[in-house]
């Protein structure tokens, strides 16, 4: 199904928020995920399902001036 990650139109079969991040190869405690603009708590990451055209964002806090 074709859906937006981070701005970007991609391709995918994933159909949880869980899978996505994994097909993605991200790991751990330090990302936080948005569908279509409301966040997911990480505790419903494999009970969020992914359909066609949402728009996931994958955020990773920065540090900086």
């Amino acid at each position: 199904m074709k859906v937006t990650i981070n701005g970007e139109e991609k391709n995918i079969s994933a159909a949880t928020i869980a899978e996505v991040v994994t097909m993605l190869g991200y790991e751990g405690d330090y990302f936080a995920v948005a569908k279509n603009l409301t966040c997911v708590p990480r505790g419903q990451y494999a009970e969020t399902q992914v359909s066609e055209n949402d728009e996931i964002e994958i955020l990773i806090p920065m540090q900086g001036g």
